[in-house]
């Protein structure tokens, strides 16, 4: 590993930040294929990291890892840093302490190095999905994403409740914002049963009434 270039993507983020930039991901390791990938985000994310070919986790300290001097798991300089987790400017300010030689990220007026870089559009998780905003913005910077490319290796485990014919469905989220409509929840239950498979409902005590709606719904 010593003597390859390094290419740090930050995505301090929540499980379902992680699986929407799966495809922006993937297409930085199709891209850089002779770099050490390195994410830097939540260590409770470490053994989804390891499931993507090439990727190594890179934990961070403090909240959402972007506490201004905190220590960072990986000692600049990078070749590459890109930012995956937002618009900056702290986040830009924490890749910049890793002195990549080249940033991909958005354009922010407050980030100095930063003008040229893509627009930050503020509405385009209205019109399209968070994915696409990530696979967008490599696109812009000249490396090709499908955002479409997003399934995950299934982990060397045995199944939590038996079985393959199984489907775990979460109803909940850490924000209201960021919760699906339940009645989807239950279609989607719905289909899975049709095709043979037994649903599973997770969540937390708070999320146990809405997933009783979501398994009422569903017949």
């Amino acid at each position: 590993m010593a003597g390859r270039p390094v290419l740090a993507a930050l995505r301090a983020l929540g499980l379902g930040d992680f699986l929407v930039a799966v495809p922006a991901l993937r297409a930085l390791a199709r891209a850089h294929p002779g770099h050490r990938l390195v994410l830097l985000g939540p260590a409770s994310l470490a053994p989804l990291v390891r499931l993507l070919d090439g990727w190594e986790p890179a934990p961070l300290e403090g909240k959402a890892g972007l506490d201004p001097g905190a220590p960072l798991p990986l000692a600049g300089p990078v070749d590459v840093a890109v930012n995956l987790h937002g618009r900056g400017p702290r986040s830009h300010a924490l890749l910049r302490r890793l002195s990549p030689r080249r940033l991909i990220a958005f354009a922010h007026p407050d980030v100095p190095g930063t003008q040229g870089l893509p627009p930050w559009v503020p509405d385009e998780v209205i019109t399209s999905h968070e994915r696409e905003r990530w696979c967008g913005l490599l696109r812009s910077c000249g490396i090709d994403a499908d955002a479409a490319d997003l399934a995950l290796p299934r982990p060397a485990l045995p199944a939590p409740v038996g079985g393959d014919d199984v489907t775990l469905i979460h109803v909940g989220a850490a924000g209201m914002s960021r919760r699906w409509p339940l009645e989807r929840w239950a279609a989607v239950a719905d289909t899975e049963r049709r095709n043979g498979r037994r649903v599973y409902l997770t969540g937390s005590a708070a999320e146990r009434p809405d997933a009783l709606v979501v398994a009422r719904w569903s017949g």
